[in-house]
């Protein structure tokens, strides 16, 4: 049986690492997908002849990509798989692309739950701050505060 979350609960999570996902393999054909769903087909994610010749010597995720994988990153953590009524993204408060994700690397993320606001009757706002490593790599691809409101 899955373990109820609590405010209780929750509070013992505060400042603290929540979890790192499993690695996950970032593909070409996954930076050609989303350069197809979003709209976004610069050269630099989908053109390896021309990548290659470029300062970054070859193809690179979208940092949009990136920030889209953190809701399946964190579903991963043991935190999102206790029981709660629902979560919802509420925003973003700070994203910085620092790295470049290159096809074929392996990526995961690190949570650290940063801050726990009460917003009413039976619902949170949390503010966790994802950092999405790159294995072999000491600067990370990205570190992102993402908001999401958890209704209890």
């Amino acid at each position: 049986m899955t373990e109820r979350l609590t405010p209780r609960k929750l509070k013992a999570f505060l400042g603290k690492e929540i979890g790192t996902s499993d690695w996950f393999v970032m593909t070409q054909d996954r930076i050609n997908a989303f350069a197809e769903c979003s709209e976004d087909r610069q050269w630099i994610h989908v053109d390896p002849e021309r990548a290659v010749k470029s300062p970054l010597r070859g193809t690179i995720a979208h940092g949009f990509l990136l920030l889209s994988l953190v809701a399946h990153f964190l579903q991963q953590l043991p935190l999102f798989k206790m029981k709660f009524k629902m979560a919802a993204n509420y925003g973003l408060d700070r994203v910085r692309f620092i790295n470049a994700v290159r096809p074929g690397a392996r990526i995961r993320n690190r949570a650290v739950l940063k801050d726990i606001q009460k917003k009413g009757f039976r619902k949170v706002l949390l503010k966790i701050e994802n950092t999405l490593e790159i294995e072999g790599e000491k600067k990370p691809a990205m570190v992102a505060e993402l908001l999401v409101l958890i209704y209890f």
